[in-house]
């Protein structure tokens, strides 16, 4: 074991992470308004001022894991009219697309302890341009592309500032902090950093009995020293390089400025700010406790240089300097260490490659985030504060009153989803566990508690509806991380298998009795995820007062069956007693398959035999079926369901393959659907919602590139639809086109777009059901890629070629462009070509970066795959060899 698995070992290594989000303000968990607009109940214009409830935000930030103490860089340039304290961005309201951050930062490294991290924020040296992008993208409309950052020429000339922050620890209480910040520029230029200590206020809201506080101390000749008494945490020792002066203040709402009220005393949250913007210190310097401590150093750096800023933050009261020799050794080791550990994991050799990959994981575990919330509480309010309208008793998560959340997530984005999203974390849990495996296996587990799963059995969605109903996708992905850790380790981990089961079959019955609404195995749920992929919000009313019976839902579901077969299956070979449950699973499939399949007198199945296609059917109060003809990956969705039954693991559970052959034998004398084509004894099985002559035609529609193939992978929706498409329900149309990059609709918030666009975690489903559907086919299956090109390969080629369409997203062309990057010409330049944003989705056509810049959540699913080309390659080669040998 190299040094980083040791620590992975020991939970205390990650007692303090990245935990602080990027943005609390504008969530729902600070909104106490009336009505829930929580994008204007707590602005951006507020969060200087305003003490948070339930989180504190950040630039490069972190914090312990119950967010008591918080480290965070700040920054001002001499021409901003508030520091850089937080990320700057438009809300859902003021965006031409929805809310976006506009601000340019990268996760560079982290290891999965957090024992070594590094992030990169470029701030520019002209004044920031807030009332630019806020009055820009607002005047743009849904057609138009944002207005970014980049756009408004603050980069220009590289006038602007990389400034590195990188953590190292010396032992799990002993965090060294290095800043390096560099002019990118030929000219010097001033630049201000405040790296910020504080305190979180709970004391405020009646949970805290003694107020922390952070004292200053005597230090040494070149440093300075703070202890932070924490009754719940005990005392902190904050050193650091000498500054220019130390300033602090109160973590405390600054109610003059906000609410015209005088402040019980002038040290409030936003004290900094007021001290720059008037350039007067002294009544800062004079006071020596507080809840918040920043020094404050001031640089003239010239051009094409930089100045390091060195601070430490230890449990350990440390009598010499704190900064000598050993400091930097610590370090060179820790990234040393960071680089054996990833080593050791990756496959590929490929620089470029590692370097995606790297800061895909990086990505990853800075995103992890301390997120609060407690329902009842939060409903009701907090004593000593003023009492909540009375109309959020019944409003937006009233129904959730078991819902008490306090832990470290795995987020989609820190900043455009500070929130967690359990079907996102279903797909974050899959790369997570090739670094990680018992936190990715934790937090599968925390989502299954009673403090997060609803008594009815639902799985929260995210904080603006936890019962919105997303894909059933737990199960998935409790098999994924558990097959990558058996993979890795050699060692079935059982228990994690039989702790989850329990609790998906409560999940799993929840979805039987709440989204078959006709109890014929046909499926609702609403928008599943898919937000705007319909041709209306299929979560609302329906028209025509019609039910919605998807194609999606019910293929979901189908797959739900089959990880729970899959997973009764593998812990029936530890534990016989669950070779029972395998046939409830088994047969429930074949039931749900014959729903969707099926066409019979009085019947409309969700197959079109002449479009070669899956789709939604409303079903109307009058006894018609309409489909709703839309080439959606609602269609595609059908082939996520699927299983091989290895003939070596039939002959370990013979009660299970006894019954599957009766239930067969019983169908075929009913001359009922069969899931099974074709029965051999001693031969592998496979399960599939999609017979082969429909496979084969909804694989013609796949590959096309008139259709779903795209140079980044599978569209959403089939580009035939550039021209539109409509349907008439009694008598009203309702329509859609094809839009490869941002949505022109306001549907879902308009901030994603599921009418043309890549979107990763599909695209992931779909190059692993290819390669499912190869284990039993092999090369008996092949089909033209692209169609129409006369080049026939197998399903697992098919896979792989889908694979590196994704993966080139990332990479540089013959141009030396990353699609992702959108031919922005700064990625060309030097201190910008090797840095990689992980976007929420990706244009139809092009492969651009669209919606939320750093969601690296299930856009991280790019590492496995990198691994898995890597992997495959490397078996290619080794197989070439062996021939080569043998003849």
């Amino acid at each position: 074991m190299n040094a980083e698995q040791k620590r992975l070992a020991d939970s205390k290594w990650k007692r303090w992470g990245p935990y602080l989000s990027e943005r609390q303000w504008g969530t729902v968990r600070e909104d106490y308004s009336e009505h829930g607009e929580a994008w204007d109940y707590f602005p951006h214009d507020h969060a200087r001022s305003r003490v948070y409830r339930w989180g504190e935000d950040g630039i490069a930030g972190i914090s312990d894991d119950q967010q008591h103490i918080c480290f965070a860089l700040a920054l001002w340039n001499g021409k901003d009219p508030i520091i850089k304290e937080r990320l700057f961005g438009l809300t859902g309201n003021e965006g031409n697309h929805g809310e976006d951050v506009k601000e340019l930062y990268y996760y560079l490294d982290s290891t999965p302890t957090h024992s070594y991290m590094k992030h990169l924020y470029k701030y520019p040296q002209a004044a920031f341009p807030y009332a630019d992008l806020l009055n820009t993208n607002r005047n743009r409309n849904k057609f138009e592309k944002e207005y970014e950052l980049l756009d408004t020429g603050v980069f220009n000339d590289n006038k602007y500032f990389d400034v590195f922050t990188e953590y190292a620890k010396n032992d799990t209480e002993d965090i060294l902090i290095r800043i390096t910040i560099h002019n990118r520029g030929n000219e010097a230029a001033y630049v201000a950093a405040l790296p910020t200590l504080w305190l979180r206020n709970l004391w405020s809201f009646g949970l805290m009995h003694d107020k922390p506080k952070i004292f200053i101390k005597d230090g040494g000749d070149d440093y300075g020293h703070a202890k932070a008494d924490h009754y719940w945490e005990g005392d902190y020792h904050f050193y650091y390089e000498k500054p220019v002066r130390t300033l602090i203040t109160e973590n405390e709402t600054n109610t003059e400025r906000l609410y015209e009220q005088p402040n019980p005393s002038p040290y409030v949250k936003d004290a900094f700010h007021t001290a720059v913007q008037q350039q007067r210190f002294d009544w800062l310097e004079e006071n020596k406790e507080g809840t918040k401590l920043a020094p404050m150093y001031e640089f003239n750096i010239n051009g094409n240089s930089s100045v390091t800023i060195k601070l430490r933050l230890s449990k350990h009261f440390i009598d010499k300097s704190p900064f000598d020799i050993s400091f930097d050794e610590v370090f060179d080791n820790r990234i040393k260490e960071a680089d054996e550990f990833y080593d050791s994991i990756t496959a590929t050799k490929d620089k470029e490659l590692l370097n995606i990959q790297r800061q895909a994981f990086a990505g990853m575990l800075w995103s992890k985030q301390y997120f609060n919330i407690d329902i009842p509480r939060w409903l009701n309010g907090d004593p000593g504060q003023p009492a909540p309208p009375e109309a959020r008793k019944n409003g937006r998560n009233h129904q959730w009153h078991s819902l008490n959340n306090e832990d470290i997530i795995s987020m989609p984005d820190k900043w455009e989803y500070p929130w967690y999203a359990a079907w996102d974390l279903a797909f974050h849990c899959v790369p997570l566990s090739m670094i990680d495996a018992d936190f990715a296996k934790n937090q599968l587990i925390l989502f299954l508690r009673e403090w997060y799963m609803h008594p009815n059995g639902q799985l929260p969605a995210y904080e603006w509806a936890f019962s919105d109903v997303n894909p059933p996708v737990h199960a998935w992905s409790c098999l994924q991380v558990y097959k990558i850790d058996k993979e890795k380790t050699g060692k079935a981990d059982v228990q994690f298998l039989e702790r989850v089961f329990q609790k998906l079959l409560i999940n799993f019955t929840w979805w039987v009795n709440r989204k078959d609404s006709k109890g014929n195995n046909v499926f609702e749920g609403g928008f599943l995820g898919l937000d705007n992929i319909g041709v209306f919000d299929r979560s609302n009313m329906i028209p025509g007062g019609g039910v919605l019976e998807q194609a999606d839902g019910t293929s979901w579901m189908a797959m739900y069956c089959l990880n729970m077969l899959e997973m009764a299956l593998e812990i029936s070979q530890y534990n016989p007693s669950y070779e029972d449950v395998t046939t409830k699973f088994f047969e429930h499939f074949v039931y749900i398959a014959e729903s969707l399949n099926r066409i019979g007198e009085n019947w409309t199945g969700s197959w079109d035999d002449q479009d070669g296609f899956f789709y939604d059917v409303l079903s109307m109060p009058d006894g018609r079926f309409i489909p709703v003809k839309v080439r959606s990956l609602v269609g595609l969705s059908p082939l996520f369901a699927v299983f091989v039954l290895k003939k070596d693991l039939l002959a370990k559970v013979p009660d299970f393959y006894n019954r599957l052959k009766w239930f067969q034998k019983y169908r075929e004398k009913n001359n009922q659907y069969l899931v099974i084509e074709e029965l051999k004894e001693h031969d592998d099985i496979l399960l599939s919602l999609v017979p082969r002559p429909r496979l084969e035609k909804l694989l013609k529609a796949l590959l096309d590139e008139n259709e779903f193939l795209s140079k980044g992978g599978i569209r959403s929706i089939s580009k035939i639809h550039e021209h539109g498409y409509s349907v008439d329900i009694n008598g009203e149309y309702f329509g859609l086109d094809y839009q490869p990059g941002e949505g022109t609709s306001a549907l879902f918030g308009g901030n994603s777009n599921w009418r043309g666009p890549v979107w990763m975690p599909m695209n992931y489903l779909l190059v692993k059901a290819l390669r499912h559907y190869c284990d039993y086919y092999k090369d008996e299956c092949t089909v033209e890629f692209p169609t129409g090109s006369g080049k026939k390969i197998n399903l697992q080629e098919v896979s792989d070629e889908i694979s590196k369409r994704i993966i080139s997203i990332f990479t540089t062309d013959e141009n030396d462009n990353r699609p992702v990057n959108d031919n922005y010409a700064v990625y060309k330049n030097e201190y910008f070509k090797n840095l990689v944003l992980f976007y929420e989705y990706f244009h139809g056509d092009t492969a651009r970066g669209v919606g939320a810049s750093h969601q690296t959540g299930w856009t991280g699913v790019v590492a496995e795959l990198i691994q898995n080309i890597a992997t495959t390659e490397s078996e290619i080669k080794e197989k070439s060899k062996t021939k080569e040998a043998v003849m």
